[in-house]
């Protein structure tokens, strides 16, 4: 089993996205969460320590990811995945990307 984690700014779009197009997957766990304070699933360093890879949005995210729980992620993988944040939960678009860009990193 492969444990995948999504991570945005506030888990509510983009993220809880990646975590529905994978969730039924074989092999694979996917959970998401978000780094605002106001985030729907706030991330923790139990959600780390769970995630074999990690998937960020943009680049500001595995910043703040690295500012916040660097002793958590310094042997983690951490892919930045480059996607706005102009999607809507579930768009056919950014469903697409995802299907396009994670399986290479599983």
């Amino acid at each position: 089993m492969t444990n995948i984690l999504f991570i945005c700014s506030r888990n509510k779009l983009r993220s809880p996205t990646g975590e529905a197009v994978f969730a039924s997957e074989p092999g694979i766990a996917a959970r998401s969460a978000g780094l605002a304070p106001d985030a729907e699933v706030r991330l923790s360093s139990e959600d780390i320590e769970w995630a074999d890879i990690i998937f960020v949005m943009e680049n500001s995210h595995k910043r703040k990811l690295q500012q916040g729980f660097n002793n958590w992620v310094k042997n983690k993988k951490v892919v930045c995945l480059g996607i706005p944040d102009k999607y809507d939960f579930m768009d056919a678009e950014l469903i697409e990307i995802f299907k396009a860009c994670v399986p290479k990193y599983l």
